[in-house]
């Protein structure tokens, strides 16, 4: 099947933007459709966000730190991620507090007043300058809001809705969740509260996550257009199995309540306040073999096969929660029980995770908590952790490095992935184990894996049931996942599986199922003329 949609007039360095009418209507999911979209249709296209405010992040090639949705809509779009689609990255801490990145790096840690009053005035500059090198290369830019652009109390500064398609001269398409209701009041309240050139701008409306009979929305949809003066240009279908990972933890709401079915290997999550890059899991769903549970409270931990801690954004307080909750306890408690019965409990950390697990947390500098504080770990690793100032982002490759036990039949897997992380994690001998690294790596790009290695990193118990490691994306390798996944199954005397699921091809599928469904309901003709030169000319 083809998904080449050529269209009769070419366009260049033009620019179309996506708003929503509040947070989480879809303008993400919306946005990569479009960028697929006009992929498909023969164009060269880039995504851009200006300011994005998420915990799920994506590093870059050449090592820089972006919004996770930004690298995905790349990723749609068949290109690789540069900081210009988005330049600024605000990362939310606590205490009131936000890591502010720009262009990949972080700037300073400042509060929401201070933000606003001191970075945003001199923000235009940046977002700008980014947006023009996007068009300078680019045929099409397709760009994504935030929030709503009718907040009054933000627009004095605004440098992500309105303010940003004025200075790249994009009209807006405004998208609305008619799944939370109210979708024709959010729709024409949003017009009310803008500028009249504001409202020029937008040309027209997508509903989403409909379900039902479009057929009985139609008075409806006749009525906005003879209120508006503006199109709707099309409704889109409720669609939770689109396989487009998230940017946003309120995604996680999903799973709350619900798991994958019963299968041969049970995983509890747990469910940290501030977790990120939780898309690390996403794969393990994926399996056939696998449930998946979020666990919140110690009464949900049940009798896992496998325990695992995702990363965070803030260590330290997350690790409190597991204690506060009695997380830590009962995952202590439960591989206990399980060892008296003849089972195994594989516990694994990513990033923050890994941290957790070790011997000592210590924040000399205060980069997470008061300087000087420090906090005993769960004590499954050998490792100590130091918080540092300077954030470590790098994609890399490598191989595993354990051989011990049953790690012989993984070793030397290799594995691809990224690290983002404040802190480093070296052996602490105090409690006489030997320190026995999860994977050697290198720079993607720099070095060959065969060559001494640049980095032994992460770290694997003597008994083989522990591993952390730094390595964000080390189960999308299908390889690895599933050698790992087979370990785990001779453990419960299951037999091995084959490899059947190939993650990035099935991501490649996602895009192009995306862009189909939504071509299908959408009036792509007409979101085809506003990006022609002369449709958005002006004066």
């Amino acid at each position: 099947m083809t998904h080449e949609h050529p269209v009769s007039k070419p366009v260049q360095g033009r620019a179309i933007m996506l708003q929503g009418t509040a947070s989480d209507v879809g303008k993400s999911v919306v946005t990569t459709a479009l960028c697929r979209i006009f992929k498909q249709d023969g164009y060269k296209v880039a995504p851009f966000k200006s300011q994005n405010m998420a915990l799920n992040s994506y590093v870059t090639p050449d090592g820089k730190e972006i919004g996770r949705a930004q690298g995905v809509q790349a990723e749609a779009c068949g290109i690789l991620a540069t900081t210009d689609m988005n330049p600024v990255l605000i990362k939310p801490m606590q205490d009131m507090q936000s890591q502010v990145v720009v262009h990949g790096k972080p700037y300073l840690n400042m509060s929401a007043r201070n933000y606003r009053s001191d970075f945003l005035p001199v923000a235009k500059d940046i977002v700008t300058s980014a947006m023009n090198r996007l068009k300078e290369e680019y045929d099409i830019v397709v760009m994504e809001g935030a929030g709503s652009p009718a907040e009054i109390n933000l627009k004095q500064n605004d440098i992500v809705n309105m303010n940003m398609a004025k200075w790249a001269d994009a009209p807006v398409i405004l998208v609305a969740d008619i799944d939370r209701g109210g979708v024709f009041a959010s729709i024409v309240g949003t017009l009310e509260l803008l500028e009249p050139d504001e409202r020029d701008r937008v040309v027209g409306f997508i509903i989403n996550k409909f379900r039902g009979d479009v057929e009985l929305l139609r008075p409806g949809l006749t009525w906005l257009e003879e209120r508006t003066g503006k199109p709707v240009l099309g409704v889109l279908p409720y669609a939770n199995d689109l396989d487009i990972e998230a940017e946003d933890s309120v995604q996680l709401e999903q799973w709350k309540g619900r798991v994958d079915p019963e299968n041969d290997l049970d995983i509890a999550v747990m469910a940290l306040p501030r977790i990120s890059n939780f898309t690390d899991i996403d794969p393990l769903h994926a399996e056939a073999d696998v449930r998946v549970r979020y666990v919140r409270r110690v009464e949900e931990l049940g009798s896992p096969d496998i325990i695992l801690i995702p990363g965070t954004k803030s260590t330290i307080a997350d690790l409190e929660w597991l204690r506060a909750t009695g997380l830590a306890q009962g995952i202590e408690d439960i591989r206990k029980l399980r060892q008296l019965e003849g089972k195994e409990t594989h516990v694994v950390g990513i990033c923050g995770g890994y941290q957790m697990l070790g011997l000592k947390l210590e924040d000399p500098y205060g980069a997470e908590a008061e300087p000087g504080t420090e906090v005993l770990g769960l004590g499954l690793l050998p490792v100590r952790t130091s918080f540092l100032l300077e954030k470590r982002t790098e994609q890399v490759k490598g191989k595993i490095a354990a051989k011990h036990g049953k790690w012989q039949s993984l070793h030397k897997e290799e594995l691809t992935g990224y690290e983002i992380h404040m802190g480093t994690s070296t052996h602490d001998s105090a409690g006489h184990h030997e320190l026995l690294p999860f994977s050697q790596l290198c720079s993607t790009g720099s070095h060959e894996v065969e060559e001494e290695p640049i980095l032994l990193e992460g770290a694997v118990s003597e008994d083989g049931l522990v591993f952390g490691t730094y390595l964000h994306g080390v189960f999308h390798h299908d390889s690895f996942r599933r050698h790992w996944l087979n370990m785990v199954r001779s453990s419960k005397g299951l037999p091995a599986l084959p490899i059947t699921l190939h993650y990035q091809e099935k991501r490649e599928q996602a895009y192009d199922r995306l862009a189909d469904l939504t071509r299908k309901h959408l009036n792509m003709e007409l979101i085809h003329s506003y990006l022609k030169n002369e449709a958005n000319d002006k004066e």
